[in-house]
């Protein structure tokens, strides 16, 4: 057995063991306010992590370019209350456009 499948199997277990660990903890524990609302913020963190990685980096480096003009018309599309699809295609739209003339 080679290093990958030892990685393989290694990241296995510590995913069911943490799976597990969270279906073991007390209603109590999982009832409390503070808990509730951190565990309502962290998606909303996750996702605009994800999005500020995925909109303004590339590899190693930070650049500008026709991503970041999608995710302005994403964030105009929201502030006017779009619905979702019309959110995802004005910025696919405008990171297209802009992409193929500028």
């Amino acid at each position: 057995m080679d290093a990958f499948w030892i990685g393989v199997i290694g990241t296995s277990v510590i995913a069911y063991a943490l799976k597990f660990s969270g279906h073991s903890v007390p209603e109590k524990f999982l009832s409390h306010p503070l808990i509730k609302r951190i565990n309502l913020l962290i998606p909303i963190a996750l996702l605009s992590a994800l999005v500020a990685v995925q909109s303004v980096t590339t590899k190693n480096s930070i650049v500008t370019d026709h991503r970041l003009v999608g995710l302005g018309a994403a964030i105009v599309a929201l502030l006017l209350k779009a619905s979702f699809p019309v959110v995802v295609l004005s910025a696919a739209l405008t990171s297209a456009l802009f992409y193929n003339f500028f």
